[in-house]
């Protein structure tokens, strides 16, 4: 059943772009980098919802992808992600670095890197991800973690925000 969801969520999300969208839905990917030994992660999330949450929480006009853009505006979308997104490496919380942003159509990709993760004792990966959740309470965070070899995805909810996978 979830899978089939996540199925029909990424299939519907390239067809919406420049469409006003009706639902809510993040799509974050983490990979483990064995050359670099790192999580690199990539978030993809709607450029008008992020947005609503920069002026809501922080009285940003942030006319994301535009010339008009904010000057402030990505320190902003980095102190939202700080609070929203979090992620635990054997129970223990690691700080992310951001990397950048890049504009697609109607999405905003954050990249965001986890450096010296120390894969030979690595056990779990847990993910909190509460973005847009404060905003939206439709609002589904899908998250994948490809891992040396194993992959997990979770739909992450208000209710429930978090997903383990163990090593």
């Amino acid at each position: 059943m979830k899978k089939t969801v996540l199925i029909l969520i990424l299939a519907i999300m390239p067809l919406l772009s420049f469409a006003p969208h009706k639902f809510y839905v993040s799509v974050t990917n983490i990979n483990y980098s064995e050359k670099d030994d790192a999580l690199q992660i990539t978030t993809r999330i709607f450029i008008d919802d992020f947005e609503a949450v920069l002026s809501e929480r922080y009285g940003v006009d942030g006319e994301l992808a535009t010339s008009k853009e904010a000057k402030n505006a990505e320190e902003y979308m980095i102190k939202y992600l700080k609070t929203k997104f979090v992620m635990y490496l054997n129970g223990e919380q690691a700080q992310f670095n951001y990397i950048g942003k890049k504009y697609d159509n109607d999405v905003v990709i954050c990249y965001l890197e986890i450096a010296n993760i120390g894969f030979d004792n690595l056990k779990t990966i847990e993910v909190e991800n509460e973005v847009l959740t404060d905003m939206y309470d439709e609002q589904k965070n899908l998250v994948h973690i490809k891992y040396q070899g194993k992959k997990k995805s979770f739909v992450l909810i208000k209710e429930n925000n978090k997903g383990m996978l163990n090593l």
